[in-house]
């Protein structure tokens, strides 16, 4: 097979579907979220470089340096501050920082995975233009014309900032309505197709978000599509219909798969052990 087909698909700002035909949902940080990210790390490094100046302000010290050496020095701390600190740091924590871990981010590669020190040290090198020569002015603009907020560095880089505080997607579960439970005992869904079914279910987890003409026309279309599927029709509102359809494929195959599971320990038995008079062989 060829290696193409291992690469990813992107089918959304958001969404990434990986060879395995895996969808990742993968969430950028928001522009305000990145910035307040970066004004904290910002700060953090003037915190640092003013302790450090305070040191290299101290009598003793101050008179045994020259003007070559303290240029030197000048030098060295920004290059240190600016452009080794934020790529080591980035290295070491995968992407995390000070800033980073206050507003819940991490940078990540385009595919999602871990960057590395080449990600990290071209984020920083474009940084000392985009985020202190600049004071985030350059930054702010480029993150203003793309839709994950990505910096100068991170295109570069082939990075973005991934939003890890993401709260979690419980799906909904539900019973068959009262009024119908006596119909569901005799009820026969099996022939419904896969298609139908899915949409049923992603219909009564969006539902409450629709309008309720919006909500009604679309139980009603596929009432009309399920009905005939299932035997026999009752006389119920559509989404009380669709409601029982999706309770009782669930139990039903539920109770298949414990059937089936309680057979394969009957099994386990034959299915793992030795023919007679086998010896045991370490």
């Amino acid at each position: 097979m060829p290696a193409a087909a291992f690469e990813p698909d992107y089918v959304g700002d958001d969404e990434l579907v990986t060879g395995e035909a895996v969808a990742l949902d993968l969430r950028p940080a928001s522009f305000v979220l990145r910035g307040a990210g970066a004004a904290i790390d910002f700060a953090l490094t003037v915190l640092i470089a003013v302790g450090l100046l305070q040191l290299l302000s101290i009598p003793g010290l101050e008179a045994a340096i020259d003007e070559a050496l303290l240029a030197a020095i000048g030098i060295g701390l920004v290059v240190m501050l600016t452009i080794a600190l934020p790529t080591t740091v980035e290295t070491l924590t995968n992407g995390k920082s000070l800033g980073k871990l206050a507003i819940g981010a991490r940078i990540v590669r385009d595919d999602g995975g871990a960057i590395g020190l080449r990600h990290a040290f071209v984020r920083a090198l474009t940084g000392l233009l985009e985020i202190f020569l600049t004071l985030g002015g350059f930054a702010a603009l480029v993150g203003l014309l793309n839709t994950r907020s990505k910096r100068l560095g991170d295109l570069l880089a082939g990075t973005y900032s991934q939003n890890e505080r993401v709260r979690s997607i419980v799906s909904p579960t539900y019973g068959v309505p009262q009024q119908l439970e006596r119909w569901a005992t005799t009820a026969d869904v099996a022939r419904m197709p896969d298609r139908v079914s899915r949409r049923i279910a992603q219909f009564l987890a969006q539902a409450g978000g629709l309008t309720p003409d919006t909500r009604t026309r679309i139980a009603r279309e596929l009432q009309a599509e399920a009905a005939p599927f299932v035997s026999s029709v009752p006389d119920a509102h559509p989404e009380a219909f669709l409601l029982a359809i999706a309770a009782i494929r669930r139990e039903r195959e539920s109770a298949a798969l414990e059937l089936e599971r309680q057979r394969l320990l009957r099994l386990q038995p034959v299915l793992g052990g030795r023919p007679h008079g086998f010896p045991e062989r370490d």
